[in-house]
């Protein structure tokens, strides 16, 4: 058997500059989702894949574990071995899985709604489910936000049975079971965990919406059980209304939050310059309409996509993004290559704490500008308004786990009847009368995120 920390320093040395070059690749495909681009990212990404299917490196690493007492050695063991495991399945089951990927994160990138004839971006279908009392343009809105689900259902199905073939042939009941273990996640301890939560936050979840859905039926001249998902402001119902938290539309008009943000880090002593630079920031055509933070070497070379707007959302995404990067950056950088990471649990945690603070009332006098009376005023109901978001996005969490645990269960089933049944138990919210759409493949998360929530 070969000294364990030889096989670290092998595997480093081969699968370094492959991660580095997918990384790039996949950062490429998403600011500009070209066939070119999707094709230089399939490929940057099959060779990585390809090394880290060797069963060779995979058999020397497996020996290697258990025989070093240097505890960061074992634990880059730990990390390789959890990596190179997917991978460990026939190549052309392999390929597909990346080729198909690549395809529907691409068709994501690209696709935008129809509303009054004109194609829409994400941040406008938002602003009109926010501002618009006409009830006609809001279902056409959110209507328009699940068109994806259309052009990518069949190919994120085939995923699901791709993904689940390659975890049977590694001894696991599906991908959702693989995906958890890959990631050190116990998964008797997290559905109880999920569970729990459901059981804390029912009541007070109801209680919240029955108040929120009176606002909303007198807004909009119908009774509350006329209300349907487009009366809320968010198309997947993960974000608090303004009828139910505190509408700060007019404190973020007009400014600036990229220079909020990197305010916020500086005051911190975290200097975000660098990630910023480096950064695509605002909305185009056929580039990705979502946020991520991405270390491509884990050598300092950290960068946020985002499609900002002067609001409240946007103001607290870059503060999220910039939490992933401020702890990339933040990495000693004499530790091993492969420990210059985090368990998603960590980096999640710092951009959720720092996202928060787009609500707090002492940031937003301090750093926003807000009117020290004003700022007293807003906050009691902030505080409460924070009591309320845990609430909503704990109610979407549980759709979002449950509906993935059942997809990777089943991919053949009826899945639009199981995303609505979720949504209606743990949001509250009543379906489109007979709707027959793919409004589950509508959520990114999906099909390019398995398994994250």
């Amino acid at each position: 058997m070969r000294n364990p920390a030889f096989v670290v320093s092998n595997a480093v040395d081969r699968l370094r500059p492959l991660h580095h070059a997918a990384s790039l690749s996949w950062w490429e495909a998403n600011v500009a989702a070209t066939e070119e681009n999707e094709r230089r990212r399939v490929e940057a990404e099959l060779a990585l894949s390809d090394a880290m299917a060797d069963p060779e490196l995979f058999g020397e690493v497996g020996d290697a574990r258990g025989s070093t007492e240097d505890g960061q050695t074992a634990r880059q063991l730990d990390l390789l071995h959890a990596s190179l495991l997917p991978n460990q399945v026939p190549s052309a089951l392999r390929h597909r899985i990346v080729e198909l990927e690549a395809k529907v994160e691409s068709t994501f990138a690209q696709h935008r709604g129809v509303v009054g004839g004109r194609p829409v971006d994400d941040n406008e279908i938002k602003r009109i489910l926010r501002v618009s009392d006409d009830e006609d343009e809001r279902r056409e809105a959110w209507e328009a936000s699940k068109t994806v689900g259309a052009a990518v259902a069949d190919d994120v199905r085939e995923l699901a049975r791709l993904r689940n073939e390659a975890a049977r042939s590694l001894g696991y009941r599906d991908w959702f079971a693989l995906a958890l273990a890959t990631s050190e996640m116990d998964e008797e301890r997290l559905v109880a965990t999920l569970e729990e939560c459901d059981r804390l936050t029912a009541d007070s979840f109801a209680r919240w919406k029955e108040t929120t859905d009176a606002s909303l039926a007198g807004r909009f001249g119908v009774a509350v059980s006329e209300l349907r998902p487009w009366h809320y402001e968010d198309p997947f119902f993960q974000e608090v209304p303004a009828a139910g938290g505190v509408d700060l539309t007019e404190v973020f008009a007009g400014k600036d939050v990229v220079a909020l943000a990197r305010d916020t880090y500086t005051r911190m002593g975290i200097e975000t310059a660098p990630i910023l630079d480096r950064s695509d920031l605002f909305a185009r055509d056929g580039k990705s309409q979502h946020a991520f933070c991405i270390d491509v070497d884990r050598e300092g070379d950290v960068r946020v996509l985002a499609n900002v707007q002067p609001d409240r959302y946007w103001a607290d995404t870059m503060l999220h993004e910039l939490g992933h990067g401020s702890y990339d950056i933040g990495f000693d950088p004499s530790l091993p290559w492969l420990l210059r990471d985090c368990h998603l649990t960590m980096t999640e945690g710092m951009a959720i704490l720092m996202g928060r603070l787009a609500q707090e009332a002492d940031w937003l006098r301090d750093v926003a500008g807000v009117d020290a009376d004003e700022a007293e005023r807003l906050d009691g109901p902030l505080r409460a308004a924070l009591a309320v978001e845990l609430l909503v996005f704990t109610r979407w969490v549980l759709v979002m786990t449950n509906f993935e645990r059942a997809f990777y269960g089943d991919p053949e089933a009826d899945l639009s009847a199981a995303w609505w049944d979720l949504v209606r138990r743990y949001q509250l919210v009543t379906p489109p009368a007979a709707r027959d759409a793919q409004d589950w493949a509508a959520k990114i998360h999906v099909a390019c995120a398995p398994v994250y929530y």
